[in-house]
């Protein structure tokens, strides 16, 4: 969709551009998920008896409406060249219409803990003692503040929601749903350190359809995100972590869409919506992808290895082919591999990426 922008700027972005003329393994989050002792409780009636009280809804909306009564274009136009390293060319930035006040990108760059509280192989965020986890997400935040100074950095928590898994399930759809009881925790824990929160789905066998408007009592809240995983989206029918899965522009089109109407049905501020790539195959068609003012989408870069092999999957997944905003994801085990000089990416090699992500996701 065109922006409603400032042309002046925009057309001297695209001038400048003509001028400069400007896969991989994939880790299995199946292997001890398959327990279907594990009983997703749906209930709208649980989820308000299930401590939500704490999280005090109403006072977040209040405060995030005090806080953001308009947006601020020309900054918000210097932040996104300034994540092109004031380069910009004839992919970035993207030019999209400008988002509804209250948005978090590209004013912020956020640093998320990725995991699930029932599997310390799934992430860094099943990893005990939850008050450790917690104290080393926000030293990493303030690795990335001193990194590039210029720009807020906030802590988020990123939960598994909804896993793939090896075996059919009750419902035969190969994906499990967490009990609300810890999404609310992770809800919680959030707000222990003032972090955003997304959760994140893995379809199998199932659909977004069905699985997004089973967390809209969650996504009602305006600290509460979603990501999807293209890599266990298994059209053909074959059983996640058998191949590398894939999305079209028309399921994330769906996320998009639906995303807006919950930012619209509850009056919140823009949602964001990651979409995890390591290779072109898991995402189709995306130059199909719309975007909206209700929602800023991040393609976010989650293969892992070393580092040469991690920028060469970003240039070909993310700054190839340009949605809205960029995302990396480092490991920290997986990303260290022999020979012994090949450590995990630091937040300046990060930065140093074109376009520089603006959402950094830790496994």
């Amino acid at each position: 969709m065109p922006r409603k922008i400032n042309l002046i700027l925009r057309s001297e972005i695209y001038i400048f551009a003509i001028l400069i003329n400007i896969l991989p393994f994939f880790f299995s989050s199946c292997d001890n998920m398959n327990d279907e002792n594990i009983i997703q409780k749906t209930s709208a009636n649980e989820m308000r008896s299930n401590n939500l009280s704490i999280i005090d809804k109403d006072s977040l909306i209040l405060k995030q409406k005090k806080k953001d009564i308009h947006l601020d274009s020309a900054l918000y136009d210097s932040k996104l060249l300034f994540l092109c390293h004031n380069k910009p060319s004839r992919k970035w930035p993207v030019i999209a219409d400008y988002p509804l006040p209250g948005a978090i990108l590209p004013f912020k760059r956020i640093i998320a803990y990725y995991g699930n509280f029932y599997c310390a192989q799934m992430g860094i965020l099943g990893v005990p003692p939850t008050e450790l986890m917690l104290q080393k997400l926000q030293k990493e935040v303030k690795n990335w503040e001193n990194a590039d100074t210029s720009t807020e950095v906030i802590p988020a928590l990123h939960y598994i929601a909804v896993t793939a898994q090896h075996s059919p399930g009750l419902q035969r759809k190969y994906r499990l749903r967490m009990p609300f009881s810890e999404i609310t925790k992770t809800i919680q824990l959030a707000k222990k350190i003032n972090a955003l929160v997304f959760l994140d789905v893995q379809i199998g066998h199932s659909s977004l359809q069905e699985e997004l408007p089973v967390l809209e009592s969650f996504l009602s809240l305006p600290n509460v995100h979603i990501g999807i995983d293209p890599e266990y989206s298994m059209k053909n029918g074959e059983i996640p972590c058998s191949k590398i899965g894939t999305f079209n522009a028309s399921d994330i089109n769906y996320a998009v869409k639906y995303l807006a109407q919950v930012r619209n049905k509850y009056h919140i501020p823009p949602k964001i919506l990651i979409v995890h790539r390591f290779n072109k195959a898991m995402v189709t068609n995306y130059n199909l992808i719309e975007t909206c003012p209700e929602v800023q989408i991040v393609m976010n870069m989650d293969g892992f290895g070393f580092p040469d092999k991690k920028r060469s999957s970003y240039t070909s997944a993310i700054t190839n082919e340009p949605v809205q905003f960029a995302g990396f994801k480092i490991f920290y085990k997986y990303d260290i591999v022999p020979p012994k000089w090949a450590q995990v990416m630091q937040p300046k090699q990060v930065l140093e990426l074109y376009p520089a992500p603006i959402y950094i996701q830790y496994q």
